[in-house]
């Protein structure tokens, strides 16, 4: 059996402390004023500080000691002072992070630097080894097992969904949960096992046994099946699962920093593919993240670079074109075109998106400006624009500043920045109804659709999503939500738009259940700018000789 330095330093007790050969053991901070015991009730209360160290221990030389202090670090020996005191009692101090530890001793024991140490490697709450002490044993059992055929495998493990717990029942019943949870993984470890606490509600365990990989396969998958049981805090039941990540060394790296870089790809593979799962450590993944770092880099710049750039799909409604929506590119100089998909997440993530958001509106706005005066243009807002404030007055700004009216701009939104109905969201979505603006609701039906945002704010438009497009002609589920979206938009005094419309059947189809305007291949793929102008002088030529 594989024994972890930390499983030793967990058998010890405190007996000692309370034994008569240790009669005072003292807390101090880095100015050496008094701190509360770390001990709690194992120590009894005449060992507890009342006065700093200078009023407990007169006798010592200022200077020097203050001079010995300072060269004390976590991993240095104690500094030890015999016969300083005029009497047989000796001092060991001992620095734990910001704290010194100062033991009055008869003689100089083995246990009282083991529960010391204890204390400094060990989680309080859990009583698990800390990051100190997994940064110590992953590094020792790397180097034992180097150049033998004895694999290691390191998981990261996260609680799903312990957030809400936290907020909703308390940081009390946080605490409780996250004991139970270390019992329950501790329950599910063998010998050659030991799991650790890192933070929050971050854990990780170190498997090192000859069955490997398969053996750590096997025990992520019975930590995420215990996890799958219910917890009883104080009486009610919560449902708290985990993700894991598995790196196995040598395969994905012989260092603790490449183990844990790869498990935390795992980690986030396994998070990203629904949580509740163990993912094991794929080279591909860091080939994505290499990818997405650069790209993360490059967006940075994307913008002061003149990277970006719009394109616009044409909007018909009754066979005539009546405007075009503003669609973002991106031109990487090494990747070529960029996605929307890849980097808006990106940007809305790194905070970048109404920088973005506020250049694509006024770029749309002074190209809108160009086309006849009964064209409008629709500019896409994103989530993270929608609830950055002032955002009503910066868009208001720029209608000012282009000179574009208020009702040839339709911005719309998707029903994910209506998530949350507060008050402010609401206030937002009025007070750009009332400045004239139109607000479209888009991808209707492939989100978090919820009839109650329909009556709770007048949109001007919703928008059909291409999903429900595609399969029109021969598809009655699709005709018939189709049908129910038009008819519902209608009685709500509102107006249909279809996305994704690419046949003359498609389009047939809902020109005659009553769908107001068409968007998609069939009328236009998305133009550069140069090719605008052509295209509503022979949109406008058209409309004139059908007219005649």
């Amino acid at each position: 059996m594989r024994k972890f330095p930390a499983a030793r330093l967990a058998l010890e007790k405190t007996e000692p402390i309370t034994s008569g050969l240790i009669d005072r053991l003292l807390f101090f901070d880095r100015e050496f004023n008094p701190v509360e015991d770390l001990l709690g009730s194992a120590l009894p209360p005449s060992v507890k500080p009342a006065a700093s160290f200078w009023e407990h221990f007169p006798e010592l030389d200022k200077s020097a000691i203050m001079l010995a202090f300072r060269s004390l670090d976590d991993s240095s020996q104690p500094l030890r002072i015999s016969g300083a005191l005029g009497s047989p009692h000796d001092l060991t101090i001992y620095r734990i992070g910001d704290l010194f530890a100062v033991v009055r001793s008869e003689e100089q024991v083995d246990d009282e630097r083991a529960t010391l140490l204890h204390l400094a490697t060990h989680d309080p709450l859990t009583g698990l080894p800390n990051r100190r002490q997994f940064s110590e044993d992953l590094t020792a059992l790397l180097q034992e097992t180097a150049g033998s055929s004895e694999p290691l495998s390191l998981m990261q493990l996260d609680l799903d969904d312990f957030k809400p717990v936290n907020d909703t029942l308390g940081h009390a019943a946080g605490d409780k949960l996250l004991q139970s949870a270390a019992t329950r993984i501790q329950a599910c470890l063998s010998q050659d096992d030991q799991a650790y606490r890192l933070a929050g509600d971050e854990f990780t365990v170190i498997c090192v046994d000859g069955g490997h990989p398969a053996k750590a396969h096997r025990l992520a998958e019975d930590l995420v099946a215990a996890f799958k049981k219910p917890f009883t805090i104080d009486g009610i039941a919560v449902f708290v699962g985990t993700s894991i990540g598995i790196s196995t060394a040598p395969s994905d790296g012989t260092s603790p920093e490449q183990l844990m870089k790869a498990s935390d790809l795992a980690l986030y593979a396994a998070k990203k593919e629904g949580r509740g799962r163990a993912k094991a450590f794929d080279p591909t993944m860091l080939e994505l993240l290499e990818q997405r770092e650069l790209l993360r880099r490059s967006l940075r710049t994307a913008l002061d670079q003149q990277q970006f750039y719009v394109e616009y799909q044409p909007i018909a409604e009754g066979g005539c074109v009546v405007g075009f929506e503003a669609l973002l590119r991106w031109q990487h100089p090494l990747l070529g075109k960029i996605p929307p998909a890849a980097f808006i997440p990106m940007a809305e993530a790194d905070g970048m998106m109404p920088d973005i958001g506020a250049w694509v509106l006024e770029q749309a706005c002074r190209e809108a400006m160009k086309w006849p005066e009964n064209y409008l243009v629709a500019v896409n807002l994103s989530v993270a624009e929608f609830l950055t404030s002032g955002l009503t007055d910066r868009i208001s700004h720029t209608l000012d500043l282009v000179g574009l009216p208020p009702d040839r701009l339709e911005l719309e939104i998707t029903e994910s920045v209506l998530l949350e109905r507060t008050v402010n969201n609401i206030d937002t979505l009025i007070t750009l109804n009332v400045l004239g603006i139109r607000i479209s609701l888009d991808d209707f039906g492939t989100e978090y659709s919820s009839l109650s945002y329909l009556k709770t704010f007048p949109f001007d438009t919703i928008k059909i999503d291409k999903y429900f497009i595609t399969d029109l002609e021969t598809d009655p589920k699709s005709q018939a939500i189709v049908r129910c979206v038009v008819n519902l938009a209608h009685d709500l005094d509102m107006q249909v738009t279809a996305e994704g419309v690419e046949t003359p059947g498609q389009a047939e189809w809902l020109r005659g259940v009553g769908c107001d305007r068409l968007q998609g291949y069939l009328v236009s793929r998305p133009l550069p700018v140069a090719a605008i102008d052509e295209f509503i002088s022979r949109a406008e030529e058209t409309k004139s000789n059908t007219r005649r």
